[in-house]
């Protein structure tokens, strides 16, 4: 029997989570193959050529440098796998061309705008937008916050956030914060934003209902954005920034954070007046 589109990405699923990729990196390589497959239409996955893969991917305007380098990492996993399963012996991904390593220029949300959304969203959306900009947490994080991931010591509370590439990282949090997710949560605990996602919401659902309040076209990335430049504005301290965010490199997080204009002119004719 010919395996269908969804046939295939449901295996290569649980491929993946057999090899311990977390929820949330199988939901973005699924939706990015889901994504291929609505441009190419419903023919024979391995007869998709390369000239399908870059026609498709060459007509995306609007796509971030990071989004590009992120597509094509789940397009070569798919054919990758596709190949060691026996499914095709012709392995389209490792022709993709290469995306160049660039630094991207930081892309913050608007800080009043941030403040607007806050005052006008519900007790669910207002949680979600305290934690991405409060903590810098991320959309698919976001999404699976549970009461489980709550801790109380003598210091305060904290809170075990599940990361991208199974990269978890613990999260100091103020009293309010966590006593909202637990009461999002309800009494008897659980998922702070219960849905048909393994019990909590998407990370794109998460997504829409942050940017419906937010302002333009700012979404809960360039939330993230903001926190890292905050946080790194109040205490110049990078690596600290990386642990916010769960990173696993430096280079990334310096793409997160913006140099703000008067901080680098102070430092800057500083210098001089000293030199001269």
């Amino acid at each position: 029997m010919t395996e269908t589109w969804a046939d295939l990405i449901h295996a290569w699923a649980s491929a993946q989570r057999a090899a311990g990729r977390s929820t949330q990196t199988i939901g973005l390589r699924t939706y990015h193959v889901r994504r291929l497959h609505e441009a190419v239409g419903d023919v024979d996955p391995w007869s998709v050529t390369l000239d399908d893969v870059l026609a498709w991917t060459g007509g995306q305007d609007r796509w971030s440098w990071a989004t590009r380098r992120s597509v094509r990492s789940s397009l070569r996993g798919w054919w990758r796998w596709a190949v060691a399963t026996g499914r095709t012996t012709v392995d389209v991904g490792a022709r993709l061309p290469v995306v160049p390593v660039a630094q991207p220029m930081p892309r913050l949300a608007d800080p009043a705008g941030v403040v607007v959304a806050m005052h006008e969203a519900d007790e669910r959306v207002l949680l979600m937008l305290r934690l991405a900009h409060g903590l810098g947490m991320r959309r698919g994080e976001v999404a699976q916050v549970h009461t489980d991931d709550l801790t109380r010591d003598l210091i305060g509370w904290s809170l075990h956030v599940h990361g991208k590439g199974s990269r978890d990282r613990v999260l100091p949090l103020d009293d309010s914060l966590a006593r909202a997710i637990r009461r999002e949560a309800g009494t008897g605990g659980g998922y702070a934003f219960p849905g048909a996602i393994d019990g909590h919401l998407s990370a794109r659902w998460v997504g829409r209902l942050v940017a419906r309040m937010l302002p333009g076209t700012d979404t809960m990335h360039s939330l993230r954005h903001l926190a890292a430049t905050e946080v790194h504005d109040a205490t110049h301290d990078l690596p600290l920034v990386r642990r916010m965010l769960g990173h696993a490199s430096l280079a990334t997080t310096q793409a997160y954070v913006h140099v703000r204009d008067d901080a680098l002119r102070t430092a800057l004719v500083g210098r001089s007046q000293r030199a001269g």
